[in-house]
């Protein structure tokens, strides 16, 4: 936003230091508990990070959606009211990512077991990160903000007669106008405004309705398909860059030996008598044996 008082900065900011404090908090957790650090691990905090921010785009739509209706409201009203209508989707989404990493843990990998357990303990602590930390921040930037306080300095912008003598760069600064009068309050968000009066008249349309129905047909349809063509195993060539050596080595040890099935081998585990002929004679009879 332009303007130096509706200007929420801090708040996003904020927003970003509530995922991080969740990583940190079950990385901390975890390695306190002895669950072994791996490379994929070091991949969670993105995963944490959009979840998060997903989460403090909800909470701050329905902070301002309950401020918009209710302006002479107390904190307390509003934050109820904005915890009535975010924190039951905050709360569904985030079961459903915990449930899916904790069921991960029940793998027989012990890298994927481990990403699992630190990935579903974080989304755990995004989440109460969330409903508390972040909460607390929303109240005192809304306070902010009605004490006409600037984002920056948290100095109070008083807007009078003498402001307007000003150059119109420390107006902006300062007061957040070059004509040194302040912002109006800002209306609903296009983006709101586009849901309510353009997609949602056009998706609840009949015609739309039956398209909308026969593509999730198409849709089901081909993943039904799709689910009959999986096969299970991993083709070690697409684990490998494309301009990777590994690349031809494995094109030419499909062309020249596939025919020949797995390679088998035989490990001889106690000390044997290799100089005598009759024990290597053995190994050789045994070898043919297995052939």
């Amino acid at each position: 936003r332009l303007s130096c008082i509706r200007n929420n900065i801090w708040l996003a900011s904020c927003g970003v230091l509530s995922s991080g404090l969740a990583v940190l908090s079950s990385f901390g957790l975890m390695l306190f508990c002895g669950v072994p650090f791996v490379v994929t691990v070091a991949n969670a905090p993105f995963l944490i990070l959009g979840v998060g921010v997903d989460d403090m785009f909800i909470m701050i739509a329905s902070w301002e959606q309950s401020s918009r209706k209710n302006e002479k409201s107390s904190v307390k009203s509003l934050l109820a009211e904005t915890y009535a209508e975010a924190a039951l989707s905050v709360t569904i989404t985030t079961l459903t990512d915990v449930l899916a990493f904790f069921i991960g843990t029940w793998t027989a990998f012990p890298s994927v077991r481990s990403f699992c357990l630190y990935t579903g303990t974080a989304f755990v602590f995004c989440y109460v990160y969330t409903m508390t930390f972040f909460g607390a921040v929303l109240v005192l930037n809304h306070k902010r903000e009605q004490g006409n306080r600037h984002w920056l300095t948290c100095m109070r912008v008083d807007v009078g007669k003498d402001q307007a003598e000003n150059s119109c760069l420390y107006n902006a600064c300062c007061i957040g106008s070059c004509s040194g009068q302040p912002s109006q309050p800002e209306g609903e968000h296009p983006m709101s405004v586009f849901f309510k009066k353009y997609y949602g008249p056009f998706v609840t349309n009949k015609w739309i309705k039956v398209l909308m129905v026969l593509l999730y047909g198409a849709y089901l349809g081909g993943s039904i398909y799709g689910c009959t063509q999986v096969r299970e195993g991993i083709d070690l060539r697409n684990l490998a860059n494309d301009a990777s050596y590994v690349i031809p080595y494995y094109d030419d040890d499909d062309k020249y030996f596939s025919t020949y099935g797995p390679r088998v081998m035989v490990v001889i585990t106690e000390s044997v008598d290799y100089w005598n002929e009759s024990v290597r004679l053995g190994i050789e009879s045994c070898a043919q044996n297995l052939e």
